[in-house]
């Protein structure tokens, strides 16, 4: 089982399809407080369709409380700000990533708090700003999978 993090996610239907993500792959959602939306958003609701009930979301806070309660085996940062490709890593059941909000990504302050190599990117054209929280999620979780067999 992998643990999916949103710092403070701003679109409600990211989170929407992070959840149904989770809800088909046995993944764990941590929801880091605050959120730019109310949970029983429309929007929310309509991209996670009635995956939001099968699910399994934890939330907190703030990214200090998420720190104190979890006690995960290893915890990468996901950023466009870092230098390790996602696939160059060996991902093991229990893994955690953290995303940050669609608008800013994760702060200086959290990546700083991470060794370069546990700072994973996704390859993009150089003028690229970013891709969608919900696709990058989604490329992330699927190959730590791949390389655990697909144990779901």
């Amino acid at each position: 089982m992998f643990n999916i993090v949103l710092y403070e996610p701003e679109i409600p239907p990211n989170t929407g399809n992070i959840i149904r993500l989770c809800a088909n792959t046995g993944a764990h959602l941590h929801l880091i407080h605050p959120l730019g939306f109310d949970m029983n958003e429309k929007s929310l609701r309509r991209a996670g369709l009635d995956y939001i009930d099968q699910s399994i979301v934890h939330h907190y806070d703030n990214y200090q409380d998420y720190i104190t309660e979890q006690a995960t085996k290893t915890l990468y940062a996901v950023s466009t700000k870092g230098t390790t490709t996602y696939s160059d890593c060996e991902f093991e059941g229990g893994d955690s990533f953290i995303f940050g909000p669609e608008t800013r990504g994760l702060p200086k302050a959290v990546l700083q708090e991470f060794a370069p190599e546990r700072v994973l990117r996704i390859p993009m054209l150089a003028d690229s700003r970013s891709l969608n929280l919900a696709n990058t999620a989604a490329i992330i979780l699927y190959e730590a999978l791949r390389q655990n067999n697909f144990d779901i």
